[in-house]
């Protein structure tokens, strides 16, 4: 995942209101995380998955961040 893509997903997570992160279960959370990055950027099949398995893997980091709003 290029530096550029990772900001720009953790600037998207940063700027959405805590409660849409928090009442989605983590699979809807993912694909909605996906989907808003997708509109902002063209992601390719590749970066698809590639993001989908980063984000899984930060469900928790990305639901205490919003937490703590």
């Amino acid at each position: 995942m290029s530096p550029s893509l990772l900001r720009q997903l953790w600037v998207m997570i940063e700027s959405t209101q805590a409660h849409i992160l928090l009442k989605l279960d983590d699979a809807s959370l993912v694909q909605w995380l996906l989907k808003q990055l997708n509109q902002e950027r063209s992601l390719d099949y590749q970066e698809v998955a590639v993001v989908s398995n980063y984000i899984q893997s930060r469900i928790s980091l990305i639901r205490d961040l919003a937490y703590e709003r």
